[in-house]
């Protein structure tokens, strides 16, 4: 039997490995078949043809058929995605139960200490890095803005409107803590993505060209360095002083008084 090898790469979504895929595409093929004809067909060497469908079976692929010679039948895709997708949620949710146990646990406390830590003795110089890809920018502003006690000013492209929408919910949060949240943009250019920010901050069109950067506390600094890049090469630079932030804080001010 051939079977494409772009094909069975997508097995992979399955959760199965190369021999798993073979095996099982093999044995759907014949609908019932014994290990020595899946081997034969799929060309999976006979040594690791049983091991490899005991797997299928405890996955719940397959199904050992009662009788001799042992034979093998082929539970139907539709069923296999139903089972593979209750698996993924019982793992996720037995996941998240570890994490949210791990939350209240002396642990977490620990590793924090160790951090907080860690930090004082660390240079303020120190505190910068590079963000690679839009996802995980997103993930990093998050965490920012969830922390932030005082304010947010973003300043963004009419494109990157849309990317902080992902972060409307963060902003409503921290505007009903208090914090000051306002957001500069070319936003009648983008009215759609503008109406929705609108309700989480504080929003001011701007028709000047402007970068993307966002300051938390007058100290954290995120600049996103293109715009309007593929997801994955999107890339942002987070600076953590008082004394670079105050730069990009001052060009923050005058153009938003300027946008009054």
């Amino acid at each position: 039997m051939i079977v494409e090898k772009q094909f069975l790469n997508r097995l992979k979504d399955f959760g199965l490995n190369s021999y798993e895929a073979k095996l099982w595409t093999a044995l759907l093929s014949r609908g019932v078949a014994s290990a020595g004809e899946l081997s034969d067909i799929s060309n999976v060497p006979r040594s690791r043809t049983y091991d490899v469908l005991e797997s299928l079976e405890r996955k719940g692929f397959i199904i050992m058929k009662l009788g001799k010679p042992i034979k093998y039948i082929a539970v139907t895709p539709a069923e296999v995605i139903e089972r593979v997708k209750k698996n993924v949620q019982q793992e996720a949710a037995q996941q998240e139960e570890q994490l949210s146990q791990l939350q209240e646990s002396d642990v977490l406390r620990d590793l924090i200490t160790l951090h907080k830590q860690g930090l004082d003795v660390v240079d303020p110089a120190d505190l910068t890095g590079v963000v690679k890809g839009r996802q995980n920018i997103i993930s990093h502003l998050q965490s920012l803005i969830k922390n932030a006690e005082k304010s947010i000013s973003i300043m963004t492209t009419s494109n990157g409107l849309n990317n902080k929408l992902a972060l409307t919910s963060a902003l409503s949060k921290a505007k009903d803590r208090g914090v000051s949240v306002r957001i500069l943009a070319p936003s009648s250019k983008n009215p759609d993505a503008a109406k929705v920010l609108a309700a989480a901050c504080s929003l001011r069109n701007t028709k000047q060209p402007v970068s993307r950067f966002c300051i938390v506390d007058g100290k954290n600094v995120t600049l996103m360095a293109l715009d309007d890049a593929h997801p994955n090469y999107d890339f942002g630079i987070w600076v953590s002083t008082e004394s670079f932030a105050k730069g990009f804080q001052n060009v923050f001010e005058t153009a938003w008084d300027a946008a009054a």
